[in-house]
């Protein structure tokens, strides 16, 4: 399936806005990416296996709330990384 990549995550994609990945749930998505680009899970995802507060992700355009939701090969993901700051 496709997953679109935030600008801020893209130096672990080799600057891929788009990258391509199979997994039958989106933590297989997230453990797919990482086996592929090393260090970007602990980015995204925290030590207990949930979802960063200031990262969404969104299937279909709709609203992923945790690394639970089935996937299919035509199923487009994308991860969104909140603006923070003061």
């Amino acid at each position: 399936m496709r997953v679109l990549v935030p600008g801020p995550l893209r130096s672990y994609t080799n600057d891929a806005a788009t990258v391509t990945v199979a997994g039958d749930t989106l933590a297989d998505v997230v453990g797919e990416l990482d086996r592929r680009y090393p260090g970007i899970r602990f980015r995204i995802v925290d030590e207990h296996g949930r979802i960063r507060q200031h990262i969404k992700f969104f299937v279909n355009g709709i609203q992923a709330r945790d690394l639970s939701p089935h996937l299919t090969a035509d199923d487009e993901v994308m991860i969104v990384c909140a603006l923070t700051g003061g």
